[in-house]
């Protein structure tokens, strides 16, 4: 007596193959992502429980004719921010069997290349575009686009996603407010994202009756907050708090508070943006806005594999509300004002 084979068990492709949609999408819908139709999530749920699929984490990634790349432009890689940005899309792509390639607009500045070109060039299968603006935005020829944290340039058709940077600007400063600072200074730098972050700073002072005091015009790298940091200190001799507009910044602040004999929280009490690694470790301690940039990388990555699916649906705008960390950088103001 012969025993027959046991029957195979359904696969992510019989389900894909089911509910007519691809590989990618029925990945999108067990992962509860928002960027899918009612229609075809439905499509998919129903296949699901007429198979009886069970999910697989080691289902492989669909063959064809495809690169399966996704290309990622950002500013400057000393930027921590695309660090957990980075991490998110891998949570999502690794699933799918997507590569990720990364270009960095200043590092390739002498190639006289802009990187969306040259991703359409390696025919990417989408591009997220996280840095500011260089000037217009190629052709990009129907390629799936999605911008990430910046906003001054939104191709017509692009997703969007954020973190709400004027909600987190507000935090950070109402967090020095409410621990008794009046004296508050913001650090900034150029770009969308800072102007977004200065102009919530300067209103919520505003609505404190405070007056707001900024300095520092250009990029936001470690030395560009140690010179904002000694302007501020010029500007604002009795500064009791700092808003950095992110933690790099806030490293040279730490540095030029030190170099003027200032302890923090003591004397002055610092808050940056991002809760990058640095501001988390056991060393520095920082209070921080969490940007949610971990979040942000997913909701990228699964808006990208959603447009492949439905090139014509309606482009996504999702701003992520952000949160204050508290640490040890920040304490109520000194009892004796400095002069």
């Amino acid at each position: 007596m012969t025993r027959g084979r046991p029957p195979a068990r359904p696969t992510i492709y019989d389900v894909a193959q089911r509910a007519g949609v691809s590989k990618s999408l029925v990945s999108l819908v067990l992962r509860d992502a928002p960027h899918v139709s009612p229609q075809r999530r439905q499509a998919v749920l129903t296949a699901i429980s007429d198979l009886g699929y069970r999910p697989s984490s080691a289902a492989s990634s669909l063959a064809g004719n495809r690169t399966r790349s996704i290309g990622v432009a950002i500013d400057d890689f000393e930027n921590l921010w695309f660090v957990d940005l980075l991490r998110g899309m891998r949570r999502v792509l690794d699933e799918s069997g997507h590569t990720v390639s990364v270009a960095d607009r200043h590092l390739n500045a002498h190639l006289e290349r802009d990187p969306v070109e040259a991703f359409l060039s390696m025919q990417v299968e989408g591009i997220v575009l996280a840095m500011e603006s260089g000037g217009p935005v190629p052709d990009l020829g129907g390629v799936p686009v999605v911008v990430a944290g910046a906003r001054d340039v939104v191709p017509p058709g692009a997703d969007f996603v954020a973190n709400d940077d004027a909600e987190g600007a507000r935090l950070a400063t109402e967090h020095l407010i409410g621990l008794g600072h009046v004296r508050i200074g913001h650090l900034t730098g150029g770009g969308g994202i800072a102007a977004l972050r200065r102009a919530s700073y300067e209103a919520t002072m505003t609505a404190a009756g405070l007056t707001p005091v900024v300095t520092g015009s250009g990029a936001t790298t470690e030395e560009d907050g140690y010179v904002a940091t000694l302007a501020l200190l010029e500007a604002l001799p009795d500064v009791t708090g700092i808003f950095s507009a992110n933690d790099v910044m806030l490293l040279g602040a730490l540095a030029a508070l030190r170099e003027r004999h200032l302890a923090v929280p003591e004397d002055v009490s610092v808050v940056g943006y991002d809760n990058s690694p640095l501001a988390a470790s056991h060393y520095l301690q920082l209070t921080t806005v969490d940007d949610r940039s971990v979040d942000v990388g997913a909701y990228a990555a699964e808006a990208i594999l959603a447009r492949q699916d439905e090139p014509d649906r309606d482009p996504s705008h999702v701003l992520l509300s952000p949160t204050l960390v508290h640490r040890a950088s920040t304490s109520a103001p000194p009892r004796t004002v400095r002069r």
